[in-house]
């Protein structure tokens, strides 16, 4: 009998060896970053063996979602506050956070609205033809709260606040502006910038003083299966090449 075990397991320790597994990452992200993240990925898996996957919808859904330790390694919000409270609960690794953008609003039209927002930015949404504008949700995503500050600094809002719809996220208020369902949106410049629509709409910036700095920032989580992997992803957001790929979709940097 003994000598039968010890034949199996010399057995088992002379055949193949199974592949060491691959370094995965799994990435919340806000949806500003739908186009820019996944540049960024792109480069980064040139020189590094790392299956990432990335889930896009809005900061506060996360948020909640990872207060009770939903399967993801790191937290790409479009703000700071959300990763400053996870960290402050505990859920993050020492010294995860990180600050990686400053994002920026636009006013948003189809180009055959016939709202002139190239020009005349968000008060051609005071023409009495508006029927609707989408934002994102300020309840819980920070581009809905900008773009309320935005529209109370434009002293817009109180005329607006009845006409607005709101995106569950951002990338979903730019779908309502461009489905018709709304005549226009108040969204991210990073999404705006998106290839696919250049030539499919019209739009102008928002100056940047008419809302509160949005500095986005991101955090690695204290259950990362590969800590390693995602401190190695941070690294290269944060490097040159990678703050150039976040200029290149519209992103200001932090220290800008």
């Amino acid at each position: 009998m003994c000598l039968q075990i010890l034949v199996a397991l010399a057995a088992a320790g002379c055949g193949p060896r199974s592949a060491p597994s691959r370094a995965r990452i799994r990435i919340a992200a806000a949806a500003d970053l739908d186009v820019a993240l996944g540049a960024l990925i792109e480069r980064f898996r040139a020189s590094h063996d790392v299956d990432v996957t990335v889930s896009y919808g809005s900061s506060g859904t996360f948020y909640a979602q990872l207060l009770n330790q939903a399967p993801f390694d790191m937290f790409f919000s479009a703000d700071l506050e959300y990763p400053r409270q996870l960290a402050a609960r505990g859920l993050t690794i020492a010294q995860g956070e990180f600050s990686y953008a400053v994002g920026r609003l636009v006013v948003w039209a189809p180009a055959s609205s016939p709202l002139d927002v190239a020009h005349r930015g968000l008060q051609a949404l005071a023409d009495p033809a508006v029927a609707h504008v989408a934002i994102a949700n300020p309840e819980h995503a920070p581009y809905g709260r900008a773009a309320v500050a935005a529209l109370r600094t434009a002293g817009l809002y109180d005329q607006l606040q009845p006409k607005l719809v709101y995106g569950d996220n951002v990338a979903q208020a730019l779908q309502f502006a461009g489905s018709g369902a709304a005549d226009a949106g108040i969204v991210a410049l990073s999404l705006a910038l998106t290839p696919s629509l250049k030539n499919r709409a019209r739009w102008m910036e928002i100056p940047i003083d008419m809302y509160p700095r949005m500095v986005q920032g991101g955090t690695i989580l204290k259950w990362a299966a590969d800590a390693e992997a995602a401190r190695s992803l941070r690294a290269f957001v944060l490097s040159a090449d990678g703050r150039a790929i976040l200029k290149q979709y519209g992103f200001f940097l932090p220290d800008s």
